[in-house]
């Protein structure tokens, strides 16, 4: 940020160029806060979309079960959820309830991280009126082993980095209580026993 006032006080020259420097430098690091939570933003948003996936394929078979169309079961079942699967879900369904373009009104579910599966399983259905129950049950069975396999792989890497700091902290205790002591003897053994 210096540099650029500096830069814009060297081009312009004189006040004018400090204050041109200045509202410059400020727009990047507005720029630049707003880019960094948007990333944030969309981090957030996947660990959501991981999270709802598999309740909500196993609350919509569960209402295909019962006798819902896949339709209605979107809806009430995004209506239900909320965050952004939720959202996307009950969107699509109202789009599609509204005389859209199946393929049209679940792509913004499909662009979700995760969910292209059933977006095109509810668009499948909605075109063929093939029963939909058993393929999302299998879905959610599938989302739900993806996350235990996701939980466990983050649990594993947590105690991978927990044992460096940990060894870290152990080892000088190891070396002055264990090893020093051992050393220390052995030293006092082979000077002791060479000057007698």
């Amino acid at each position: 940020m210096v540099a650029v006032v500096g830069a814009g006080w060297a081009l312009v020259g004189g006040v004018a160029g400090l204050v041109v420097g200045l509202l410059v430098a400020a727009g990047l690091w507005l720029w630049s806060r707003r880019q960094g939570a948007g990333g944030d933003l969309d981090q957030a948003d996947a660990g959501d979309v991981a999270r709802q996936l598999p309740v909500a394929a196993d609350l919509l078979a569960a209402c295909i079960a019962a006798g819902a169309g896949p339709v209605v079961a979107a809806q009430a079942v995004g209506e239900a959820l909320g965050g952004p699967f939720g959202n996307a879900l009950a969107r699509g369904a109202a789009e599609v309830r509204l005389g859209g373009e199946p393929g049209e009104a679940w792509r913004r579910l499909a662009s979700l991280p995760g969910a292209g599966a059933l977006a095109r399983l509810l668009e499948r259905a909605d075109v063929s009126g093939l029963p939909a129950a058993g393929p999302v049950a299998r879905l959610a069975a599938d989302a739900r082993a993806d996350w235990a396999r996701a939980a466990t792989e983050r649990a594993r890497r947590a105690a991978v980095m927990v044992t460096a700091p940990v060894g870290l902290c152990f080892l000088p205790a190891f070396i002055a209580i264990g090893v020093a002591p051992v050393v220390i003897g052995l030293a006092g053994g082979v000077l002791g026993g060479s000057g007698g």
